[in-house]
C-alpha cells in the first residue's frame, strides 16, 4: 500500500501482567479510521493476554461486520507508551495501529515525513 497517507510503522506489545515478555510487531498499518488497534491473537496469546468476556461488533470499510474479542495491553511506538484495549486479529485481519491507541501515545500522523511524530503538549484544564 502506497497510497499518500497510507504508511506502516513498528510497535511492541506488552501483557502488564508478565512485563518480562514483549512481541515486536512490525509492518503495522497505521489507520486513524480505525478506533482500537488490532493485533494477531498468535501473538497476544503468547503473551498470555486474557480475552475479555466481552466481544464487540465492527464495522468493515467494505460494509461488512466483524464480531472479536478484546485484551489489555501495554503498546509501546517510537519512545512512548500506553495502555489499550486491543482486538484479537485472526489470521485474515490486518495488524492496525488505530486512533485511539496513537492518542494515548500523544503521538500524530505527519502525512508529509508518512511517519509518527510527537502530538505535542496534551490538553488540560486550567487550575483555578
Amino acid at each position: 500500500m502506497n497510497d499518500m497517507g497510507i504508511f506502516r510503522t513498528t510497535m511492541s506489545v506488552e501483557n502488564p501482567l508478565r512485563p518480562d515478555v514483549i512481541e515486536w510487531l512490525h509492518e503495522v498499518l497505521v489507520d486513524t479510521g480505525s478506533e482500537l488497534s488490532w493485533v494477531p491473537a498468535e501473538a497476544l496469546e503468547r503473551l498470555g493476554v486474557a480475552r475479555r468476556k466481552r466481544r464487540e461488533r465492527f464495522q468493515m470499510a467494505n460494509g461488512g461486520e466483524l464480531v472479536r474479542s478484546i485484551g489489555y495491553v501495554i503498546l509501546r511506538a517510537g519512545d512512548t507508551e500506553t495502555n489499550d484495549e486491543v482486538v484479537f486479529g485472526e489470521r485474515e485481519d490486518l495488524t492496525l495501529l488505530g486512533a485511539r491507541t496513537l492518542e494515548g501515545l500523544n503521538l500524530r500522523v505527519d502525512l508529509t515525513s508518512r511517519k509518527l511524530v510527537a502530538a505535542g503538549p496534551i490538553l488540560a484544564a486550567a487550575g483555578a
